[in-house]
């Protein structure tokens, strides 16, 4: 080659590197398309043979479908057809197949679909769903999980013996139980016979919603190949893809499921959801698209919320505070059906003692079936339920041991070398719990009291709580990634990660352009994953994205340094381990001014003379989780926890004793979360999270009446948090490097949500001088908690 051009080309190698990528607060790669309005999410997309979905709910909670009449609807301009329970007799179902994508024969919830029209336009289709005459006989609806277990209590699915399900999860026929979760360490009988301290604590909170911007949305198309295309705001793309394949005998390869950005989904749109519904609607219409939205009313209570939990915790401890003994059960309420409830009580179960060393240990955690709209995901995947129970009764154990609860918590925080309650060792890189706990209580300055008397009257009153979350995941969970480029050599990186609102794509993008030693902005993700174009990743859920797909993105970049370098060595007739790849060019290590530019590499070198060699270079890489196992069915001993991020969490807050109204003046979080990819981006997660912990525990939940129907099924009633309801957050990181995670880093997406609600509790409780142990906490319930001690004290 012109050894004047070579030299040229590589004389700026080292000048032109961009710096590093990891550790940096980028602006997110699709910022700008939000901040600006023109993002379109999949209810904006309409086409022009595009059919519309209405939908009829159930007005009652349980009840047998006597008759459904449709003529009337079927005899309205525009419609199609109508759909019933009849037209698909099998369930479908994430882990066990309980629920019918219709109501076939009976309703089990306020709120669930008994019938769908199909018409020219959503108003058609509207008007003749109010036609459809339904006749129903009304049953007793089983509204707490602890009803549901009595002896006389009504069978919600007396056919569960016939269920298909994953081997994990241990359904009891007969009864209204659809999983049990044991957990059984060391000797917990001897540890509370040696504790000189024990409590017992109650607490319970009602389900609720994830209230995600962005309600649910399918668009199904059957082609005339048979080829099914559903467009989904899913989080789990290869999971629809998968259930679709096994509920309707569809060929996995003949399904292509098409995730756009998602304006929201905190759990809430990561199983299958209106999919299943949709394809039967376009196959009842000769396979012509269909497209089904939830409107907000529909999105609360007919796609499923969050969970319930009645929970009680007995600790028992020596009189220093070391905890020795713990007792623990959670009754889950899944509501109507089991989707995602059945795995989070199980995860409860794995976590179930908080970020504490408790050598003995029982818990039992049953997902229950009730009569409410069914539940599945939320952030924090069942640990911020398991956590506001443990953490209420750690502050009951430090009051009964007249002891400091920050102390009491840093004296029992879990470290490397301690086991968890599935008795797995936690390892070098378990983070440093301790830290978070004392740069909390500094921030909150706890050291100044945490209860005081304001002159006029409030009270402000502080807590702090701890807590620990691991991947709740399938044990061969994986994820892929693919690296192209471009003519100018910046880079193109696909992956099955679903765009939420949480970032991971450009925290992606920061790996691999640490990797590639190039400026993020060279990195080009691609935001909608197409499941026939995108490596297979198993769900964007379980804060596992940034750690599995960032292992994989990186084994993808070293694939595509390979490659670039033999073609480059090729060239320059150099050894390919003497050559750099940094800042755009590729150059001989000892001489930086002999190179190539990447761009003229990366698509096949081509000589002056018009040869050429090698051709494009294609990165590949993938990640599958390593020496997961499943739990034992009777001790609950296992494996199944890819890696676990501590963090402590806090509050301060003023109470107006005279009406129970209070405000939460700072809120504060330490989270050690290995290495921090981007600052700003994980400091927003952390807000957020806090925020969403902070309603969960102050406002929200469903609100029923004595025949289970939902009372609060809009936003004007189901109270979330406002802006001007915000505190002060004050955000903290502790770095103890996660080994085998994309540059030490771990996840830290769902966790700040978990300690809040718990942290919220008992700094009221403190403040009020009541115990405070179910949600949420209103000023209403706190003034009649107040109210009644004092009338007891009369």
């Amino acid at each position: 080659m012109d050894e004047k051009r070579r030299e040229n080309e590589g004389n700026q190698s080292c000048a032109s590197a961009s710096g590093h990528a990891v550790g940096r607060s980028i602006p997110r790669k699709e910022s700008w398309e939000k901040v600006t309005g023109r993002q379109k999410y999949l209810g904006d997309h309409i086409e022009s043979d595009m059919l519309h979905a209405a939908v009829k709910l159930s007005p009652h909670a349980h009840a047998k479908i006597l008759s459904i009449q449709t003529e009337k609807a079927l005899a309205m301009p525009g419609v199609h057809a109508v759909l019933t329970g009849e037209n698909h007799t099998r369930n479908i179902g994430l882990y066990l197949g309980d629920k019918p994508p219709l109501a076939r024969g009976v309703v089990r919830h306020h709120g669930e679909p008994v019938a769908a029209v199909v018409a020219d336009s959503l108003r058609e289709a509207q008007a003749a769903v109010s036609l459809i005459e339904v006749v129903y006989e009304v049953l007793p609806a089983i509204q707490k999980p602890s009803e549901a277990l009595r002896s006389d209590a009504p069978l919600l699915h007396p056919d569960m013996a016939a269920y298909v399900h994953i081997p994990a999860i241990l359904p009891e026929p007969g009864t209204n139980v659809a999983n049990r979760t044991k957990i059984r360490k060391g000797s917990p009988i001897e540890g509370f016979n040696e504790a000189d301290k024990i409590v017992e604590v109650s607490t319970s909170f009602p389900p609720g919603d994830h209230v995600a911007m962005e309600p649910r949305a399918a668009t199904v198309r059957i082609h005339g190949s048979g080829e099914v295309e559903i467009h989904s705001t899913t989080q789990a793309p290869y999971v629809v893809k998968g259930l679709m394949s096994i509920f309707f005998g569809i060929e996995e390869g003949l399904i292509n499921v098409i995730a756009p950005p998602i304006g929201g989904g905190f759990g809430g749109k990561a199983g299958i959801q209106l999919e299943g519904l949709a394809y039967l609607m376009s196959q009842a219409v000769g396979g012509r698209p269909v497209r089904l939205v939830n409107t907000r009313e529909q999105d609360l209570i007919s796609s499923p919320g969050n969970m319930g939990l009645e929970a009680k915790v007995k600790l028992g401890a020596k009189k220093d505070g070391t905890l020795i003994a713990a007792d623990i059960e959670f009754l889950f309420d899944s509501g109507a059906y089991a989707d995602y409830a059945v795995n989070i009580s199980r995860a409860a179960a794995i976590s179930c003692t908080g970020p504490y060393r408790i050598p003995n240990v029982r818990c039992d955690s049953l997902c229950v079936y009730t009569n409410h709209p069914f539940a599945t995901a939320y952030r924090g995947f069942g640990h911020v339920e398991a956590s506001f129970a443990v953490e209420r009764a750690m502050e009951v154990l430090a009051e009964a041991l007249d002891m400091d609860p920050v102390q009491l918590r840093l004296q029992n925080a879990v470290i490397a070398g301690d086991t968890t309650p599935v008795q797995s060792i936690l390892d070098e890189c378990t983070g440093d719990l301790k830290g978070c706990i004392q740069k909390v209580a500094q921030n909150l300055r706890w050291e100044e009291g945490s209860r005081h008397i304001l002159e006029d009257g409030r009270i402000k009153a502080k807590a702090v709580t701890c807590l620990w979350k691991a991947p709740a995941m399938p044990t061969n969970t994986d994820a892929g990634a693919v690296l192209t480029f471009n003519g100018d050599g910046s880079v193109n990186l696909q992956t099955g990660i679903v765009e939420i609102g949480q970032g991971t794509k450009t925290g992606l993008a920061q790996i691999v352009a640490e990797r590639l030693k190039i400026d993020p902005s060279q990195v080009h993700v691609q935001m909608t994953v197409d499941a026939r174009v995108a490596p297979h990743d198993w769900a964007t859920a379980a804060s596992r994205g940034l750690f599995m797909a960032g292992r994989a993105a990186l084994e993808a970049c070293d694939d595509a340094l390979r490659q670039l370098r033999r073609t480059a060595s090729i060239v320059l007739r150099v050894p390919p381990e003497d050559l750099s790849v940094e800042g755009g060019k590729i150059y001989l290590k000892e001489e930086p001014h002999v190179g190539l530019n990447l761009k003229d590499v990366a698509l096949g070198y081509t000589y002056p003379n018009g040869n050429a060699v090698e051709g494009q270079v294609i990165g590949r890489g993938r990640y599958i989780s390593r020496l997961l196992t499943g739990i034992d069915p009777e001790t609950g001993a296992g494996h199944p926890d890819l890696e676990w991020t501590l963090a402590a969490q806090g509050v301060e807050v003023v109470l107006d004793p005279d009406d129970g109204t209070y405000k939460v003046l700072n809120a504060a979080c330490c989270l050690d979360a290995g290495r921090v990819i981007n600052p700003a981006l994980a400091r927003g997660q952390i807000a957020g999270a806090m925020a969403m912990g902070l309603g969960f525990a102050a406002c929200e939940g469903f609100q029923f009446n004595g025949r289970g129907q939902v009372l609060n099924d809009d936003l004007r009633d189901f109270k979330i948090m406002r802006y001007s309801d915000a505190p002060n957050y004050l955000i903290d990181f502790l770095e103890t490097p996660q080994k085998d995670g994309p540059y030490g880093a771990r996840g830290l997406g769902e966790q700040a949500v978990i300690g809040m609600p718990g942290a919220l509790a008992n700094a009221l409780a403190r403040a009020a001088d009541v115990p405070l142990n179910q949600l949420p906490l209103t000023p209403e319930s706190i003034w009649r908690a107040m109210n009644k001690k004092e009338g007891e004290a009369e």
